[in-house]
């Protein structure tokens, strides 16, 4: 090292002191500019990750006077009004409920059937008899008259109540169904909302990299106006200063368009506007292995419970449809009054039977419906095994996907100090004329770039997450963690 390059540091420190001193008293604007000359090394330093979490900054977009003011919401709250507000939610729960209709539909063949009856009759003349349109020519009597007649089956050898427990089955499967879309649902809030907190977070990053850069196109410029730094150093910063613009632009644009997103994932048509407070579900353990969480994602997840329901429902029906070619046994009772008859005529009646009903040959129908009943069994008990292969290799898949981005946190958190440090380095080697603005800029891009990994990699931790409990079928079940 040369001997004397203190003394010409220290000679060129005193220089630049009496420069700045003049430069205050002619321009003002100059003078505050030089006060910010050690305001990059301080803002490198304070830019830890802490900062990059989302917060409301100077940078944010404008809110118009009429704009719909930010209300606060919490990931729990956020779910609650997913599933209270989703249309999508709403529509899966009015399948359920018309599949439940339909359960009722087929059970009611097993209770009493009643009717209220009541005809006025006027014959033309004493004597009318229907002459065409059945085997028999019943006599038609002048008479008013009222009854109630009623049925019961006594058995039809178990077709009616199979058809009941299809019907059960398919509601419980609507059911599982709705389950399903709840669980998509939040799953896509936990997406979105994470979504928001990350692009606010990069958002942060980005208005952080606009500041650090804006004070050193300052600290150049003053250089520069004082001979002390090119005019290719301004130029320089002021390249790298636009480029953080362009980086901060597209980071609002993403912000808005993740917090588009969220408020459709809520349920509203309208963009609304949130203050997100960061909470997350509770981890899962390091320590869970794969094999109990493949196990309860195959007894939890509620598509694969709605296609064990179809395929019970559709081995019912096609009982029933079988049983269709047995006979069927009822009880029938009628009985009436007639107020105003002609006079052979009683003034009331009552009658009751039992009444069978065998059939013996329809070309083939109910055998058809049979073996298509059973045929449509068997295929859904093949998705069914497809399904749970895929749920399988899915929970394989999320498990992977999470224990990397854990992974991938810890690198960019190391990728982030190192690139720091850095960049510290690189100005104070540019501070003190040992390098170019090349080298600090560089490192300057370095820096921005680890801060962008490791926020991304944060968050996206948290939707690995989300994924993982999804796959299991727990979505409804996770705890949120306290703010």
């Amino acid at each position: 090292m040369n001997p004397h390059f203190p003394l010409r540091l220290t000679a060129l420190a005193l220089i630049a002191a009496v420069s700045f001193e003049s430069a205050r008293a002619q321009e003002p604007e100059a003078a505050s500019r030089s006060d910010l000359l050690a305001a990059p090394s301080m803002v490198a330093r304070s830019m830890t990750f802490a900062q990059a979490a989302p917060q409301p900054t100077d940078g944010s977009l404008p809110v118009p006077p009429n704009a719909i003011p930010s209300q606060t919401l919490t990931l729990e709250q956020a779910r609650a009004i997913a599933l209270k507000n989703h249309p999508g939610i709403a529509a899966a729960d009015y399948r359920s409920q018309a599949a439940g209709e339909v359960y009722r539909q087929a059970r009611s063949g097993l209770l009493p059937q009643v009717n209220l009856y009541g005809s006025v009759v006027q014959a033309e003349s004493a004597n009318t008899r229907i002459m065409a349109g059945g085997l028999n020519n019943p006599t038609v009597y002048n008479r008013s008259a009222f009854g109630v007649g009623a049925s019961q089956l006594i058995t039809d050898f178990g077709r009616t109540s199979n058809l009941a427990a299809s019907a059960r089955l398919q509601a419980s499967a609507e059911n599982q169904n709705a389950e399903a879309t709840r669980e998509q649902v939040l799953l896509d809030v936990d997406r979105n909302f994470f979504g928001v907190l990350q692009a606010q977070a990069l958002q942060n990053v980005a208005q952080q990299t606009v500041d650090t850069r804006q004070l050193l196109l300052d600290r150049v410029s003053v250089l520069a106006a004082n001979k002390l730094k090119s005019d290719l150093d301004v130029s320089f910063a002021r390249v790298a200063l636009e480029e953080g613009m362009l980086l901060l632009q597209n980071a609002r644009n993403d912000f808005d368009s993740a917090l588009a997103s969220l408020s459709a994932a809520l349920g509203f048509q309208e963009q609304q506007h949130f203050d997100l407070v960061e909470a997350a579900p509770v981890p899962l353990g390091l320590e869970r292995e794969l094999p109990p969480l493949v196990d309860e994602a195959l007894r939890n997840r509620p598509e694969l419970g709605s296609l064990r329901d179809q395929r019970d429902a559709a081995l019912r029906l096609a009982r029933s449809l079988r049983d269709a070619r047995l006979p069927s046994l009822s009880a029938v009772i009628a009985a009436g009054d007639a107020p105003s008859h002609d006079v052979r005529l009683p003034d009331t009646y009552s009658a009751g039977g039992l009444q069978l009903s065998v059939p013996l040959f329809a070309g083939g129908f109910y055998q058809a419906r049979q073996r298509e009943a059973e045929f449509r069994a068997k295929a859904v008990g093949e998705t069914l095994r497809a399904f749970e292969d895929n749920v399988t290799r899915n929970v394989r898949i999320a498990w992977l996907n999470l224990n990397s981005s854990r992974d991938k946190l810890r690198t960019t958190q190391q990728l982030s100090s190192f690139a720091a440090d850095a960049y510290q380095l690189a100005e104070a080697r540019y501070k003190a004329g040992s390098s170019s603005i090349v080298e600090l800029s560089q490192a300057q891009l370095e820096l921005t770039s680890a801060r962008i990994a490791e926020t991304g990699a944060r968050y996206d931790v948290l939707m690995r997450e989300s994924a993982l409990n999804y796959e299991i079928g727990g979505m409804a079940n996770v705890p949120i963690a306290t703010p």
